[in-house]
């Protein structure tokens, strides 16, 4: 593990969340390597993974990372809350519908990732299919397409 290493996913973090989210990256990581061709492929705590780095530049976080960062005040923006009708079908790690989000973050955008939560709390991660104005403006249709959830199969 290299300082530029731990530089790169500071800087991704920052890039993709808002400045300063990087604080909160614990200060104990594990990174891990692709054998092939010797890229930054896992981030882990201890033994919980935090996030895996796509090929794309981006990052798949963890619901558990996700609320290490939820901590942040710029991380917020990023995230999106549901309705007490929705939440067991979101932690199972059903798709999160427009006329279910009670509060959208205003940094949503289409393709990035987004923390679901349920007062406050992270209880999924997803892929958004629509921006925050899309999903506060549209009463029907999918807003995030769940990857990751409290409940889901490790």
């Amino acid at each position: 593990m290299t300082l530029d290493s731990i530089l790169k996913i500071k800087h991704t973090l920052d890039a993709l969340f808002g400045i300063g989210v990087s604080k909160y990256l614990p200060k104990e990581i594990k990174i891990t390597y692709s054998k092939r061709t010797g890229r930054i492929q896992h981030i882990y705590e201890n033994e919980n993974l935090l996030c895996t780095l796509r090929i794309d530049g981006g990052l798949a976080i963890t619901p558990y990372f996700a609320q290490l960062l939820f901590k942040n005040k710029k991380f917020r923006e990023n995230c999106l809350e549901v309705d007490a009708d929705s939440k067991p079908f979101v932690e199972n790690g059903s798709s999160v519908f427009c006329k279910h989000v009670v509060w959208c973050g205003k940094k949503i955008l289409i393709g990035a990732d987004v923390p679901v939560l349920y007062k406050g709390t992270v209880i999924a991660v997803g892929r958004a299919i629509l921006s925050s104005r899309m999903i506060k403006s549209l009463k029907r249709g999918v807003a995030v397409k769940v990857r990751d959830s409290l409940k889901s199969p490790d």
